[in-house]
């Protein structure tokens, strides 16, 4: 996915209010972002990194601006537009870059599905095939040696959806967690099991039930951002 035109940087002051964050630009003026993610964003949103955001050409827009990605004292780069993931996942999939998601003949986005009035994020169809039922997660959760998690809170929407992907993979069909890894830092990928013990005693028991887990992680820039490779998932 391409930012055009390419994003542009500013130093993090803070976030508050959920969605607002206020910048400091390099000649001098201070302004407010607004920034499209409802977690925690632990340690994705720290004062005094770098962070870069874009600009809207919608002139009713209270906040032109948006924040796209920051950094943290590492170094690292995080896509904190939770947006960004369902994206990224759909060019990845069209490109054949995810190996395990290949050659199906259609792909469908935000179709209702199962019992508990959710929405899934990517439907592959193929007539030689079962349905593929894709669940996309970001992951810019990073703690020690380069381990990442999901979630960084609380997620009852998340518990839903594995139980919908379970639900599915009873009827025949294929279900897949589909890990979208927006952190250069991060390594591997885990369940939060430390910050959401029902979150993660699901995903065992939707692993078991024969749900797939994928994890792949994300290049980063200011020009784009790009599902490049497998990460391991335990």
């Amino acid at each position: 996915m391409l930012f055009q035109p390419p994003l542009q940087s500013a130093t993090l002051l803070k976030r508050y209010k959920r969605f607002l964050v206020d910048l400091h630009h390099p000649d001098g003026h201070e302004f407010t972002v607004h920034c499209a993610n409802t977690g925690k964003m632990t340690g994705c949103a720290e004062p005094g990194v770098t962070a870069y955001y874009s600009t809207s050409d919608n002139a009713k827009r209270k906040y032109p601006h948006s924040l796209e990605l920051s950094s943290n004292q590492a170094g690292d780069l995080i896509c904190v537009n939770t947006a960004v993931a369902n994206k990224v996942a759909i060019e990845a999939i069209e490109n054949d870059l995810i190996d395990e998601l290949q050659s199906y003949d259609e792909l469908l986005s935000e179709v209702k599905y199962g019992d508990e009035n959710s929405r899934i994020d990517i439907l592959l169809r193929d007539a030689d095939k079962a349905d593929c039922y894709i669940e996309v997660k970001s992951v810019t959760l990073l703690e020690e040696n380069g381990q990442g998690y999901f979630p960084d809170a609380q997620t009852l929407r998340g518990q839903k959806h594995l139980r919908e992907l379970m639900a599915m993979k009873a009827q025949g069909h294929r279900a897949v967690l589909l890990f979208a890894v927006l952190h250069t830092g991060i390594q591997s990928v885990s369940a939060a099991a430390h910050i959401d013990p029902k979150y993660a005693q699901l995903l065992e028991e939707a692993v078991t039930a024969g749900v797939e887990v994928l994890a792949y992680k994300a290049y980063i820039s200011a020009e784009e951002v790009l599902l490049t490779r497998a990460l391991p998932f335990s």
